[in-house]
């Protein structure tokens, strides 16, 4: 199910920033480049993750997390197997339920702050 991962892809699974610390988005997204995936805290037992998306992303599930995109700057396209495609503008969420297969496209540099489980693979399962 997973296809090849963009050749430019980072994931960053460290904890950028701890509790009672200033999360400077711009800041971050200026520090980086498509495709790039950072924890930038954990609130309880979920992580708060930032994505820059640009191009596609490997079809991939989830089985035991579901996962929350919500695109602070442009725009994406959640394709999800067996429904038709979810165009996500900015300030638009869309929660992919845990097990569902689904893949993440952008036709330009997009920022999306995503919620998940802690312990989630992004890559997918």
């Amino acid at each position: 199910m997973n296809d090849a991962m963009p050749l430019n892809y980072v994931n960053a699974e460290g904890e950028r920033f701890g509790k009672l610390t200033l999360v400077d988005i711009p800041q971050e997204v200026a520090a980086n480049v498509p495709w790039f995936n950072q924890t930038l805290t954990t609130v309880n037992d979920a992580v708060v993750r930032l994505g820059i998306f640009e191009g596609e992303f490997p079809w991939h599930k989830h089985d035991d997390q579901d996962e929350f995109f919500l695109v602070l700057d442009g725009e994406i396209e959640l394709d999800v197997e067996g429904a038709a495609p979810v165009h996500l503008r900015q300030h638009q969420g869309f929660t992919v339920p845990k097990g569902t297969v689904h893949r993440p496209r952008s036709p330009r540099k997009s920022v999306v702050l995503m919620v998940e489980s802690l312990g989630i693979v992004p890559t997918g399962d």
